[in-house]
């Protein structure tokens, strides 16, 4: 059964059409379309430029987002890393569970069940999920900067429900400065 999500309220604009959540202006275009769309670019740039590329907006999107709902919601620290993951999962990308986090080591470990990717390709042999890597990374740093720490992370895509033997996705984070491990 199906249910309304009432947590996440979508407002639209009856003049206009412009949807708002989170008082964030929106585009609601079915799955199909967007990884269309995103497979085309990859086509044509290869999958390590457009990664490469992915991960540094979704980087920065990920700070603004984070800096913006915890100046509204009065969030701090990990709070903000919960409220991220929660909103990403009512957005159909996914489901989005913290596994692990420590902001004072800068790292986290996170699981993705119910993957847009995988639902719309399948499995394919290979890491599909790369778009949300930076996501990750730009809300630890956004979240350690807000705590006055200089620590900066790299977050990456350990594994895909997309490969075999996997049923979920998983990304971690650790310090910029730390070894693969």
């Amino acid at each position: 059964m199906t249910q309304m999500a009432p947590e996440l309220p979508i407002e639209v604009d009856a003049e206009t059409g412009v949807w708002t959540t989170d008082a964030l202006p929106m585009l609601y275009v079915p799955r199909h379309f967007f990884i269309n769309n995103h497979l085309a670019v990859e086509e044509a740039l290869g999958v390590d430029k457009y990664a490469e590329i992915l991960y540094h907006a979704g980087y920065r999107s990920a700070w603004h987002w984070c800096e913006k709902e915890a100046e509204l919601h009065g969030l701090q620290g990990e709070v903000v890393f919960e409220h991220y993951m929660t909103r990403l999962s009512q957005r159909g990308w996914g489901r989005f569970i913290v596994e692990t986090l420590d902001l004072d080591a800068g790292t986290c470990r996170v699981r993705l069940e119910h993957s847009a990717f995988v639902y719309q390709l399948g499995q394919v042999g290979r890491k599909i999920e790369y778009m949300f890597t930076g996501w990750f990374a730009g809300a630890m740093d956004q979240i350690l900067a807000a705590r006055g720490s200089a620590l900066r992370t790299l977050a990456e895509q350990t594994q895909s429900a997309a490969e075999e033997g996997c049923d979920v996705g998983r990304f971690v984070t650790r310090p910029l400065d730390t070894p693969r491990g």
